[in-house]
């Protein structure tokens, strides 16, 4: 017999079950009773709406041919008046047609008679943890989106972020400068400012500076002219033109170069623009957002980036901090994402162990939310259980956790933590013989938090930068 899921939300759920054919609904309903769910029994579709408004259901078990209606008709009557209720389909009708009307209605899934009930039960499990991680992933962005959509955190350093996102999407400036390191989520926040400003309604383009060459970027962002250059059969535009009205977010600013950089300047200050080998003055209406995680101003002391374009971007600048620098919004952020993943992926994750979650806190996150989210993806992807350990995450297999002693003992004058790291670092990878791995293994870090460190300082490979 299959065994009905572990967690009580789940085996407590109360089923409709909305079936015409007497010995059809005794099996399916005796069947699910074993399964450990309440069971309400209705042979047509008006009995079926009655019990509806008289008894909360977790899911309707809905037959496609009722006597007095197609219950097809009812599954989107049933998602509006009662959205938390999900619906699975019986029918006879095995056509491809009939199946995607049920799922186009709002249906979880749908089975085909004549009936297997092992198929019955497992398509039940499987839409009630669906409803279930549904309702929590929703519960999660409700808690965490207060502000600014899609920016999770509740952080000193992320309640400034969300302030400024709202003001700059009201704001009529036509730049926005957004800094950070990778991975710090600097493309949700400019579709944030995008979606919270008069400009929603508009387009959202994105395009990463770094990605193509020079003259290909330039035609992208401009647009061409029919005959241009070899190749341009056809006239095309640019995402400039293409946005008119919305908002263009040129990602990895720093890579541009200069020539380019030079054009986006003139565009900027006079709104005016002509597609390559055009002789027509365009003027589209939008705004710039661009993103970097380099240090512009260093960049234009070394002659990189322009001066000038700098401090034309630069009229709103926002700087989105590190995930170590935020640690406290680790957990939010890691429970969202086991949700969203177990719901995608169907798997009946629940939750992180204390343990381990108080570990995910500890780690640096030199990717940031980035790499959070792929960490946490791949751990639910995997996992065989309903909570997550150290095991389902391989940064914290490479870093295992080493109780504190008292051999370090801080001297009365302090120290200068900063440089005790420095030193620490350059000790260990000293006696590694530069090797990262082993560095990091005498340290208590794995092979990307001492690269991060290097970097930090940059060394990247003063003391030999063996990886391996």
């Amino acid at each position: 017999m299959t065994k009905a899921p572990s967690d009580p939300r789940v085996t407590s759920a109360a089923v409709l079950l909305v079936e015409d054919e007497p010995t059809v609904r005794e099996a399916v309903a005796m069947r699910l009773g074993r399964e450990g769910w309440t069971v309400v029994e209705a042979d047509t579709a008006a009995a079926g709406l009655a019990a509806l408004e008289e008894s909360a259901f977790d899911l309707v078990l809905l037959d496609q041919g009722l006597p007095d209606g197609d219950g097809l008709s009812l599954v989107s009557r049933i998602r509006a008046s009662w959205p938390d209720t999900s619906v699975v389909v019986l029918t006879g009708n095995v056509s491809v047609s009939a199946a995607v009307k049920a799922i186009q209605e709002g249906a979880y899934n749908y089975l085909t008679k004549p009936v297997d009930l092992e198929h019955i039960t497992v398509m039940v499990r499987r839409a009630l943890e669906a409803r279930l991680l549904g309702q929590e992933l929703t519960r999660a962005r409700r808690a965490e989106h207060t502000d600014v959509d899609g920016v999770i955190g509740k952080s000193a350093e992320m309640v400034r972020v969300k302030a400024l996102l709202a003001k700059y999407a009201q704001s009529p400036a036509s730049t926005v400068l957004i800094t950070g390191e990778s991975g710090t989520g600097k493309d949700l926040a400019a579709r944030a400012i995008h979606t919270r400003s008069e400009r929603a309604t508009g387009p959202f383009t994105t395009i990463t500076c770094s990605a193509m060459p020079e003259a290909l970027l330039e035609s992208e962002l401009f647009g061409h002219e029919k005959g241009a250059f070899t190749g341009a059969h056809q006239q095309k535009k640019g995402l400039f033109e293409i946005a008119h009205g919305g908002t263009v977010f040129l990602d990895e600013i720093g890579e541009m170069s200069l020539v380019l950089q030079a054009k986006l300047l003139r565009f900027l200050e006079s709104k005016t623009f002509r597609r390559v080998g055009g002789s027509k003055d365009l003027t589209p209406d939008v705004r710039v957002v661009a993103a970097t995680n380099r240090d512009l101003r260093e960049d234009v002391r070394a002659g990189r980036f322009r001066e000038d374009l700098y401090y034309r971007l630069s009229v709103l600048r926002l700087h989105l901090p590190a995930l170590r620098q935020r640690r406290q919004d680790i957990p939010a952020l890691v429970s969202y994402f086991v949700a969203r993943f177990a719901l995608e992926f169907r798997k009946p994750v629940r939750e992180v162990a204390e343990p381990t979650m108080a570990r995910l806190v500890a780690y640096d996150w030199p990717g940031n939310v980035r790499e959070l989210r792929n960490a946490v993806e791949r751990a639910v992807l995997l996992a065989d259980g309903g909570r997550l350990g150290d095991r389902d995450f391989e940064m914290l297999q490479e870093a295992p956790e080493r109780p504190l002693t008292d051999r370090f003992v801080l001297p009365p004058e302090g120290v200068d933590l900063a440089a005790l790291e420095r030193s620490l670092v350059a000790q260990a990878l000293a006696r590694a013989g530069g090797n990262r791995t082993r560095a990091g293994r005498l340290l208590g870090l794995n092979r990307d938090q001492v690269r991060y460190r290097l970097a930090k300082e940059g060394d990247g490979g003063e003391h030999g930068g063996k990886s391996s």
